[in-house]
């Protein structure tokens, strides 16, 4: 789930110190100064979707130890709609565990999952080049995404 800065913002990743933005603006080569809107349409050109495991939660604070009563979004709709997406990556354990807890046993296709190492400033085991080089694997995943469809 979005934290408190996302939230009020209503944008993904919006916390200052979150390297999301970041990391995606090297890989994609979006230039620094972006916009939301054009982060988001960058993304959407590279046909890479960006949505949380949750729909609801209750939370007190930003921090992902925090969350409970958690309601999932409706992923096995989305894929169906979205029949193209192969791969999903998760920004952390707690996504990725969400997403397992509550999702992964109605989700009738065969897909390739994998977890990155947060993003969050409360992840401050790996330093920021440790992070980019782990996430560097979604450029693979959208290459061969783009070759399957030729």
């Amino acid at each position: 789930m979005p934290g408190r800065e996302s939230l009020r913002r209503e944008q993904y990743y919006a916390h200052p110190r979150n390297l999301f933005w970041r990391i995606i603006e090297a890989l994609l080569e979006i230039d620094r100064p972006a916009s939301y809107a054009g982060r988001v349409k960058a993304l959407k050109a590279r046909r890479i979707a960006l949505w949380d495991v949750l729909h609801s939660c209750v939370r007190e604070g930003s921090l992902d130890t925090r969350i409970e009563k958690e309601a999932a979004n409706d992923f096995a709709r989305f894929f169906r709609s979205h029949p193209a997406i192969s791969h999903v990556f998760f920004n952390g354990a707690k996504a990725e565990a969400s997403y397992r807890r509550h999702v992964l046993a109605g989700i009738g296709k065969p897909l390739q999952y994998r977890r990155l190492p947060s993003t969050s400033p409360a992840h401050a085991a790996l330093s920021y080049r440790r992070k980019l080089a782990a996430w560097r694997v979604i450029l693979g995943a959208v290459r061969t995404d783009r070759r399957s469809r030729k």
